[in-house]
């Protein structure tokens, strides 16, 4: 199934704002950034969406911080200053923003809980990482963390952090292990989910505002589908 936006200025899911940041609940199908697809990206979204809200006229300023794969729900941050914008860059280049993901795999992990270590070669005609135990030309060293979060009926919901943030990391990493996520055609799994969605969801993000210099913790609510209910009371790791 293909993608489609599904957000709009009306329906965007806003999980956080102030006069300097704005951080969007991603739905699956936006793309935060425009592609070769020529789809309205979600940062056009939010721009109609700041436009409208406090009625300015002419060019509204958004920096992107991050991104999240098309077909992945979650958490993406934006700048609505310049002042804000190098000061975000900087905390993510120096990885000082803790980010948690769940992923839900139908095949148990060889280990409850493990941190994986591949070089990431990135093959852009079919746009895919594939992940090698060791180093190869022209791949990148990629380092995650995971562990078994809840035992459901049919699949294992697992939480990773990052060490890295390579080209479709957690898909690439996972699918090498034996457990590509559900819905992930692309990296080994077996079917599509029915909104053509990949069951990777961008959970939490901890990082200290740019300009209040206070610590800021936002978790982004699980898209709306019986396995992610089924995952709803589980709670995030308490982590340093």
């Amino acid at each position: 199934m293909s993608l489609k936006n599904h957000s709009n200025k009306n329906n965007l899911q806003v999980l956080y704002e102030d006069n300097h940041i704005i951080v969007i609940n991603k739905r699956a199908g936006d793309i935060v950034q425009g592609d070769k697809t020529g789809d309205k990206p979600l940062s056009d979204v939010v721009k109609e969406y700041i436009a409208e809200k406090y009625n300015k006229p002419g060019n509204v300023y958004l920096g992107v911080v991050h991104r999240l794969d098309r077909p992945t729900t979650g958490i993406v941050l934006f700048s609505k200053t310049s002042k804000a914008l190098p000061r975000l860059n900087k905390l993510f280049a120096e990885k000082k923003a803790k980010k948690t993901y769940w992923a839900l795999v139908k095949n148990q992990p060889p280990k409850p809980k493990d941190t994986l270590i591949n070089w990431l070669k990135k093959n852009p005609k079919n746009n895919k990482s594939t992940a090698h135990n060791k180093e190869i030309d022209d791949s990148k060293k990629a380092i995650l963390h995971y562990e078994i979060k809840q035992q459901l009926d049919n699949y294992f919901l697992l939480e990773i952090n990052l060490e890295t943030g390579r080209h479709h990391q957690i898909r690439s990493q996972l699918s090498k292990i034996g457990c590509p996520i559900k819905g992930d055609l692309k990296y080994g799994f077996d079917r599509s989910n029915k909104d053509g969605s990949i069951s990777l969801h961008a959970r939490q993000l901890e990082f200290v505002h740019p300009v209040k210099r206070e610590p800021i913790k936002i978790i982004a609510p699980l898209p709306k589908d019986p396995v992610w209910d089924a995952c709803a009371s589980t709670q995030l790791s308490n982590r340093k």
